[in-house]
């Protein structure tokens, strides 16, 4: 069946439940002609009369009458259809979605705080893991992750830029020194990230990747902030996490230019990282860039 006729049909259960073609030309977001073109078009290809039409009224006749017994449930039918598919105005139901601690430091506020309030109706079931999760087995339906999406059956979504520090405590710091140059972190102790069982190095900005021996080697942002807060050695986080820990200082190393250097862009996906350089200043500043699942 053709669109216009179908638009025929709509027109024609309106007409016949508000009485008027101006009632179904506002229910439809028209105007009283388009309704009675599209009405008498209906009329000329059924070959009947479906309204009796006076200057007060507009009746159904007999034919009209059994032709929208008839038409009207499929109408509504296809009405509710569209309805049950479209976007809600509010979100509601349940979401179970997984995260890595530091960035659930930043992120479950707002969710709480904001989110939750604007829609009384969204149900969460939040995961704080750092723990890659498998998003069909365990039934996720969003996860935020940072690094590459290593299944490609996912589908991956940049939700952010988030800049990465390199850091170390001050009483690390006055006891070995501070950094000032690339070489000089091969000398010093290190908290390592590790993702699926292996360290991750330092990446700069020029490609050139500096794997570190590890003093203390983890899986969690905040495990590795902790020990980094209590004099393990310098590691490389989530700036918005040492905005809480006055205690940990920013290190800049210097390349064999002498200029300060900036490590690589990390990339976060919702779902994983790849780590891509800026330029500029080591130390130690990456970018997360954020995508979801």
């Amino acid at each position: 069946m053709s669109l216009e006729n179908l638009n025929g049909l709509s027109a024609f259960v309106r007409a016949a439940e508000t009485g008027s073609f101006t009632g179904a030309a506002r229910l439809l977001g028209t105007t009283p002609s388009a309704v009675s073109r599209s009405v008498a078009r209906l009329e000329k290809r059924l070959g009947i009369k479906l309204f009796r039409r006076s200057t007060r009224a507009t009746v159904l006749t007999m034919e009209g009458q059994t032709y929208y017994e008839r038409i009207a449930p499929l109408i509504r039918g296809l009405e509710e259809a569209d309805d049950g598919l479209a976007t809600p105005l509010a979100a509601v139901g349940k979401l179970r979605v997984s995260m890595p601690g530091a960035l659930g430091h930043i992120l479950l506020d707002p969710l709480t705080g904001d989110l939750m309030t604007r829609h009384p109706g969204l149900l969460l079931d939040v995961n704080v893991s750092d723990h890659h999760v498998d998003v069909i087995r365990e039934g996720f339906d969003l996860v935020i992750r940072a690094g590459e999406v290593v299944d490609s059956g996912l589908h991956a979504r940049k939700l952010g830029d988030l800049p990465l520090v390199l850091v170390a405590s001050s009483e690390y710091l006055g006891r070995y020194g501070v950094p000032n140059s690339v070489a000089d972190l091969g000398m010093h102790r290190h908290v390592r990230y590790k993702l699926a069982g292996r360290a991750l190095p330092i990446m700069f900005a020029d490609g050139v990747s500096v794997p570190l021996e590890g003093a203390f080697d983890a899986d969690s942002g905040d495990a590795m902030r902790l020990a980094a807060l209590n004099g393990l050695g310098i590691t490389q986080i989530l700036k918005a996490t040492v905005h809480k820990s006055a205690r940990l200082q920013s290190t800049s190393p210097r390349n064999t230019a002498g200029r300060r250097v900036r490590a690589g862009g990390r990339h976060i996906r919702i779902g994983h990282a790849v780590l891509r350089g800026s330029s500029e200043r080591i130390a130690l500043r990456v970018t997360l860039r954020g995508f979801a699942l």
